[in-house]
């Protein structure tokens, strides 16, 4: 019986070893996957979202500009041809 139980103790021991081998690979292979998905976003040329958001807000200001010098201008013309 206490052989048996050594077996057990064995078996549970290679099954405990090769959970953590397992978890290892994955940790590892998850890191390469992430450090190869970084380096071809990189090669893109691809825009952070905090650039496309400053980015986009630059070219609301400018809208808004835009728009006061085009009413700016409406109402100097309107006031020379009075």
């Amino acid at each position: 019986m206490d052989n048996r139980n050594k077996i057990f103790d064995d078996i549970s021991q290679l099954m405990t070893n090769a959970m953590g081998v397992a978890q290892g690979a994955r940790d590892e292979a998850n890191t390469a996957l992430k450090g190869m998905m970084d380096r071809w976003l990189a090669d893109r040329d691809l825009v952070t979202r905090e650039e496309f958001d400053a980015v986009r807000a630059m070219a609301q200001k400018a809208r808004e500009e835009n728009a006061a010098l085009e009413a700016r201008i409406t109402a100097l013309e309107a006031k020379h041809n009075n």
